[in-house]
Parts: structure tokens; sequence; C-alpha cells
């Protein structure tokens, strides 16, 4: 146990601002309540219920001064939306005929909601004249509070039920990761109720000047520079990563508020410090369930945007702001653990709480052929159109879907699969350190490697390719629907009349290509990989097909989370933001071409035809995706158009930048917008 230290800026704080535990029982108990009745999620279904609490939440929310409520759920493809989140404030004034008002909120207003869902993308799973958006309380996540409005996390679905958010896939994902959990393991003489997806997400970003920001319209409106010449200090000491953070500048003050603001909205913040590249930090919280760990996290980066802005600062989510520098992921820590808290992935506790030594190898089995057996979908769930950028670019993992299990797990797998059966027992290797006043360090089983995209270690995977602007649902709803299809499928097999141990065996000599120790970074890994037969998807556009291969379609459908249509859907969608993507970025370039480097270039009397050039080369690329009808098609087009021809086009843009006087050049250069809180003149 920690001493309970007096900081009242931080700890005496902690989660005021949101409705469970201590904070809700107190006002509960005035309705004959109490907080452990949100713990279980059945009240959603009783009405005089529901009413006590909404009275409970009203009195909570008046005696602080909120007066307006929402329901807050996750549009498909939020990408450039603020918050990646979606909500309509409505009062809690009931305005009386007699000209009085009184305060109501009543159990229908929190469990249900109703909106104009004509203006989402829908993948066509919805007509013009058919709009309505439905949204539903989702129990498992608390109703919080900002500013003046009370927040009831929700999940948003068509007039037939179809999801229409990345919530609702989510939560259906992670119900049959559940169930499957619970099935496979009572063959195994292990009975649960079901288990939970844990995950700890950290979240790079990059805070740079407003003033700077303001001066740069591709920032603005697409979150990465366009154009943009390096200066002559990057990256190259990587002197700023874990560096000190300067506790006289911004950004320190910054980081401070957003974590008091998080700490009262109960998220637990636990790191902070600087990234490898100038002016990238992270913020990284405590594992925690699947669903409120996104939840928070887009609360996180929604702060995190909002707070920057009043200490003079922009805060950059997107992959890769500045070309030159890294750029950003948002590693998702995951794991499962059994309802009754055996973790699924620490060898230790699962043989001690289930007596059976057989059943963490059969759980490992299932992990590493569901990687092989899916990698194309976990590829597809990292494809966002700034991780273009960032795979296999020696600054993220590369676009080879493999899994790192370390030297000892290795091994014993291998003696597993070969027919010597044993409980694991990992070892730790004592590293001395030379100085006898110095402890002796206890490395532990699996040394870091950060060039897997999913490496094991510490009972735990680590999918590392994450994008920093995404909503993490749909990486989660991968990772648990493809646990539940290989747990589905061993069950089946033992249901059969085969043994869970050779079931697995047979799984792993089939899948064991997917298991990759070496260095990622390494240039011949891919056309290795290629020759294995190990997912290997370079394109985002490419893989974002992959929704609709008809094995995925089947897995999907039949884990009961996506049906056929929802796929077709998903895949329109997120076919639909590339492009639209593109075509912001794009237009971008044009306009910065034609309206700051070529007037700039000419009044340093330099030749702006290669610069005439380039924006028309960017505008007839353009124009043709506009004249292809099929999404992917038009996707395919708009991948060469920012991967070749605006790469090419930039050079020349850059070379003039360099040429230009610096009082001639109107954007804010690299060296304005890089190193914020960096030397004694900040």
């Amino acid at each position: 146990m920690g001493q309970n230290v007096d900081a009242p800026h931080l700890s005496a704080g902690f989660g005021e601002d949101v409705f469970k535990g201590a904070i809700a029982d107190k006002f509960l108990k005035e309705q004959g309540l109490s907080a452990a009745v949100l713990d279980d999620p059945s009240w959603v279904k009783d009405v005089a219920t529901a009413d006590k609490i909404a009275k409970a939440v009203l009195t909570w929310c008046l005696s602080k001064g909120v007066t307006n409520f929402c329901h807050w759920f996750q549009p498909m493809a939020a990408t450039f939306r603020h918050g990646n989140t979606g909500q309509v404030q409505m009062s809690m004034l009931e305005f009386n005929r007699d000209g009085t008002t009184t305060y109501e909120l009543k159990g229908k207003h929190i469990l249900f909601g109703e909106t104009d869902g004509s203006s989402y993308p829908n993948g066509g799973m919805r007509a013009t004249h058919t709009a309505g958006g439905y949204l539903c309380i989702d129990p498992s996540s608390p109703m919080f509070l900002r500013d003046d409005a009370l927040f009831i996390p929700a999940c948003f679905v068509s007039y037939e039920g179809k999801a229409l958010d990345e919530k609702t896939p989510l939560h259906r994902a992670h119900e049959a990761m559940s169930k499957q959990t619970a099935r496979l393991f009572k063959h195994m003489g292990f009975e649960v109720a079901g288990a939970v997806n844990n995950i700890g997400l950290e979240q790079e970003l990059f805070f740079i000047p407003r003033e700077a920001y303001e001066r740069r319209m591709d920032l603005q409106f697409t979150g990465r520079t366009v154009l943009g010449k390096m200066p002559a200090r990057g990256q190259e000491g990587c002197d700023h990563y874990m560096a000190p953070i300067n506790v006289q500048g911004k950004v320190m003050a910054c980081m401070k508020e957003i974590q008091t603001q998080c700490y009262k909205l109960g998220i637990p913040l636990k790191t902070r410090h600087r990234e490898v590249a100038p002016n990238q930090y992270e913020f990284a919280p405590e594992f925690g369930s699947v669903i409120t760990q996104t939840d928070q996290n887009l609360v996180v980066m929604q702060i995190c945007e909002e707070v920057a802005a009043k200490h003079d600062l922009a805060c950059l989510l997107q992959e890769k702001p500045f070309a030159g520098v890294n750029g950003s992921g948002k590693h998702n820590n995951w794991s499962i653990s059994t309802l009754c808290g055996a973790q699924l992935l620490n060898p230790g506790d699962l043989t001690a709480k289930s007596g059976n030594p057989e059943l963490f190898p059969v759980v490992m089995a299932a992990l590493v052929a569901g990687v092989d057996s899916y990698g194309d979908l976990m590829r597809l769930s990292i494809a966002s159109p700034g991780n273009d950028f960032r795979l296999g670019a020696m600054e993220a993992p590369p676009s080879v879907i493999s899994t790192y299990l370390g030297t000892q797990m290795t091994e014993y797998l291998t003696e597993f699969m070969n027919g010597n059966v044993f409980e694991y027992k990992p070892s730790v290797t004592p590293i001395p350190l030379g100085v006898d006043s110095l402890p002796v360090f206890n490395a532990p089983a699996e040394d870091r490697n950060r060039t897997s995209p999913f490496p094991y270690g510490g009972h735990r995977f680590e999918f590392r390719a994450v994008g920093s602007t995404q909503n993490v649902s749909l990486v989660n709803t991968v990772l648990d629907s493809m646990v539940a299809k290989m747990f589905s499928n061993i069950s089946d097999r033992i249901e059969a009349g085969e043994s869970a141990v050779a079931v697995a065996q047979e799984l792993l000599k089939k899948h064991f290509k997917a298991v990759y120790n070496g260095n990622g970074y390494d240039p011949e890994w891919p056309a290795k990989a290629d020759a294995m037969g190990v997912t290997r998807i370079d394109s985002g556009v490419e893989a974002i097909n992959k929704f609709v291969d008809p094995k995925n379609v089947e897995m999907f459908s039949s884990m009961g989370v996506f049906t056929p249509e929802e796929c077709a859907a998903r895949r329109e969608i997120l076919l639909e933001l590339y492009v639209g993507t593109v075509e912001m970025e794009v237009g971008c370039m044009i306009d910065m071409i034609n309206q700051h480097a070529i007037p700039s270039a000419k009044a340093a009397g330099i030749n702006a035809s290669g610069l005439e050039k380039g924006a028309k080369e960017c505008a007839a690329a353009i124009a043709k995706v506009h004249a292809t009808e099929d999404a992917f098609e038009q996707a395919k087009l708009c991948r060469v158009l920012r991967l070749e021809t605006m790469v090419n086009v930039r050079k020349v843009v850059d070379d003039v930048e360099a040429a230009c006087p610096a009082n001639l050049w109107t954007m804010a250069t690299y060296k304005e917008l890089l190193f914020v809180d960096t030397g004694k003149h900040r």
C-alpha cells in the first residue's frame, strides 16, 4: 500500500466527476440503492431502478452546477472530428405551462436517445429517408461530467439495429470472446463465468507553438505538414528521448493540467515523458477494461487538444505530422483474464487457479494460430491514413504481421508442439552490474522487441503498430473476435472427440511461422516472410479491402460481430476516409503552393516554374480520382498520389524554401514548429 500523501491538486479530486464508487454511492443511498447496483448491467432493463438512478444522477449534477446531458457515442471514421465522438446536448430544464421551470432527468432519458444519423458515415447501411440514429446507454462505462454537461456513454445503431458506431461491434466481440473462453475452459476442467479483455494505451502526441500552427493550413486541416524543409537539427542525437521536460516551459504546465482534468474523470494516467522526436510526448494510463479504456482514451485526446490551446500550444495527434522525424503511435497493451481473475497470459497464475498446466499452452497455440490466420485483419485494423507513413519506416513495426515470443516461450512451445507437455515456468536472469554497492538486476524472461507488431512480454501482448489518432475499438474488436473464433474452433474439435492438447499441437505446427523473434526492421525480413506465407500487406488500402474476404466475413458473422452487410459497409467507409484524407491533403498542398510558395519565390527572384508545374500535377491527379467511381480504385489512386506524386512535388517546394530568404517565406517553418520547450532561450 502506498502512503496517502496530501496532494489536493491531484489526489483529492480523483474521480470526482465520474458517477461510480464513493461518489455515486453518496447519491444512490438517497434513493435506497448503493454503487453496487451499477456493477450489474441488468439495471438498464428495470425501469424502476433506472428512474431511481436517474434521480441520483440529477441530484449529483445539480450539486456540481451541471444542467445539460447527452448520450456520448463514437461514429465510424471520425478521425478528424474533435474528440472523435458525437453528442447532442439537451437541457435538463423542463418548461412548465405556468411559466416556471423545473429540472428533470428520468430513467428513460438516460437509457435511450434518438438523433439524426443522416450525415454520419454508414457505408450504404441506410438510405436518406431512413436517417434515424438510435442511442442506448452503455452501462459498462460510467457517466461523467465535463463543464456543464453530463455525458452518458452510449451505443449508436440504425433503425434495424445495424452498428453505426465503433463501440457496438467491440461489445459484440468482447461478449463472444467471453463466451468462447468459458466454453473452452469448461472442456478443460476449469469452470468460469466468462472473461474480460484489459488494455493499456500509450498515447503519443506532439505539442507545437500555436502561433506557428495558425500559419500552417495543412496542420489545421489535416494534422500533418504536406510541405516543409527539415531544419539543421532534427532528432539526430535522440536527445529528446526521455529527456527532462522543461519545468519552466509551456508543455510541462499543459501536461500537468491535462493530468489534473483526467484525474477528476477517474482516468489513471501514470506516466508522462518526452518521446524521441522534437516536441513529441507521451501519456500512458494503468490497465483497465477495454470498454472504459477506449472511452477514456478518447477523452484524453480531446482534453489534450483543448488544454493545449489554453497554453498557446497546439496538440497534434496525427501519426506523422512531420516528415523526417518519428511519428506517433498508440501502443495497445492487451491481455485477457477470467471473471474470477485468472490471467490467461500469465502461465503461473493460470495454472495455479485452473489446476491444469495444459491450459496455458492451449491458449498460446490459439493466439499464434489467430495471428497467422487473421493477420490481414490485424493489419486492416491499423490501416489509418497516417500509418502509411510509419509502418516499416524504422519507427514503427513493419507491415508484416508476426508475433515475438522470446527465447524461453518459443523453446517451451516448441517442446509442447513436439509432444513434451509440462508446466511452463519462465526464469529470470540475474545481471550483475560489476559494482558491489549496486543491486543485481533480474532480467525478465523476454526482452523487449520494439520491431515486432505484436510482441509478448510481461503477461500481455502489445499491439505496437496502432496509429496515434485512432479510436482503438476496431483494433480490439479484431483481436477479441480472433480469439473467440480460435477458441470456438478448438472447442468444436474437442466436442468432436479430439483432445485439446492434440489440437493445440497441430495448430502450432501449422501456424508457428507467424512467430518471429528477430529484428523486424531487417530489410530482408519482408521477403523471408513472403516466402514463408506470413501476412504482409504494405498498403493500408489493400488491407482495408480484406474486410470482405470470405474467410473474414465468415469469422465475423459466426462470432456475431459483423453481418456480411456490416463488413461491406465498413470497408466502404474506411476507403472513403482514406480518399477524403488525401483530398484534403492535396487541396492544402495546391493552395499552399499557389498562395504562399509561388509568391515567396517570385518575391525572392527564384524561378517558380517547378512550383507551378507541381501544383498542376497534383490537381490533375486528384481530378483523375474524382473521375473514378469505384471506392477501392479511388483509394489506390490516392495512395499513389500521396506517397509518390505529392512526395516528389514536396521536394521541389522544399528546395525553394531552402533557397528563399527567411523574411520572404510566409509559411511557418519546421524551425518555428519544432523545439517548443528546448534550449535556454525558450
